[in-house]
């Protein structure tokens, strides 16, 4: 399995490493040909707008949004949340997403840079321990959609959520060096979805 990681703007350079540190072959994506060479995709966390302004720019938006449509694994941490969501509360005026997530998101939900933190979580799923989740301009999930699974919540907001294909976190797991997350969307998110394709 070749994994994508949407190298635009953002921590993206964070996040290959934590697939890396998964025995994951990656690939930072920018053009076409990229995105057409991998199996499953993450988008990373940045700024959401910034990211899918560039998507476009660089002629992959429509690109990303149809493989994700097709049931191509992908996901989202932080502005990734939001660019897989369907419904953006508060959104910038004429902002675009990816789509595929049947949930409403609300940006900078936690507040401002400044009130960025860190809390440990308790993540369902077979997870071990809990989970350390650093939250930068953070959003959460006001509304989860038909067949969502919430796997982590905080102060009874959503902030780890999956469907079939798809897995958006509000927290930064590529900032921790802890790799569960990471690991969780290859073998529990991408690999058994791709093999229902085959």
């Amino acid at each position: 399995m070749k994994v994508g990681v949407l190298a635009l703007q953002g921590d993206f350079r964070e996040h290959i490493n934590s697939l890396i540190a998964c025995g994951v072959d990656v690939v930072p994506v920018r053009r076409i040909q990229e995105l057409n060479g991998v199996d499953a995709l993450v988008i990373p966390g940045g700024e959401s707008t910034t990211i899918a302004h560039l998507a476009q720019t660089f002629e992959i938006f429509d690109e990303i949004r149809n493989r994700i449509a097709s049931g191509m694994p992908a996901y989202g941490s932080c502005a990734g949340m939001i660019l897989l969501a369907d419904h953006i509360l508060d959104a910038a005026k004429d902002q675009k997403t990816f789509g595929g997530l049947d949930i409403v998101v609300r940006r900078n939900a936690f507040g401002r840079q400044v009130d960025s933190f860190e809390e440990d979580l308790e993540f369902k799923d077979g997870f071990p321990g809990l989970l350390k989740a650093v939250f930068i301009r953070a959003p959460w999930v006001e509304k989860v959609g038909e067949g969502i699974e919430v796997l982590a919540t905080v102060k009874s907001h959503p902030v780890a959520v999956r469907s079939k294909t798809l897995f958006a976190t509000s927290f930064h797991p590529e900032l921790t060096g802890d790799h569960r997350i990471h690991q969780y969307f290859v073998d529990q998110v991408a690999r058994p979805a791709l093999k229902k394709v085959q």
